[in-house]
């Protein structure tokens, strides 16, 4: 992901795994997420306050239940995406419910659900510094 916005152009600001919880309503702990829009409101911060903005982007790995996705739901986070078995699915929230896409309003002219999985199984095969550096040329070499 950082690969990505850098290679966009796009300022942001990330928290690794970070538990959100909004009042009245159950936890959820992401894997990762990015702050975008609000990404200088986040800087230098090391513990997120209950009057924080929700993350633009979520990323979840190995999701077994739609629980995950109401709890972000919840806190109102705009996109999330979910890599499960080999599969990655990107989750847009429309009008207070989230629609699987093809596409993130990110990376438009960008295939993720096509280069992720395939970017995760060569991981696998060539060791992640190896698969991230072939990414990255991939990616400079297409802009």
């Amino acid at each position: 992901v950082k690969t990505l916005l850098k290679a966009k152009g796009i300022k942001f600001q990330p928290f690794g795994s970070t538990t959100f919880k909004k009042e009245g309503t159950a936890g959820v702990e992401s894997d990762a997420c990015f702050y975008i829009k609000n990404y200088q409101r986040m800087i230098g911060r090391r513990r997120l306050q209950p009057d924080d903005p929700p993350p633009y982007l979520a990323i979840e790995t190995d999701v077994n239940s739609k629980t995950t996705l109401e709890a972000y739901r919840a806190i109102g986070v705009p996109e999330v995406w979910v890599y499960d078995s080999g599969k990655f699915t990107i989750y847009l929230l429309s009008q207070g419910i989230y629609l699987k896409s093809d596409t993130s309003p990110l990376f438009e002219n960008i295939q993720l659900t096509q280069i992720i999985p395939a970017l995760v199984e060569r991981a696998w095969r060539v060791g992640n510094l190896q698969a991230l550096e072939e990414f990255e040329t991939q990616i400079t070499n297409n802009k």
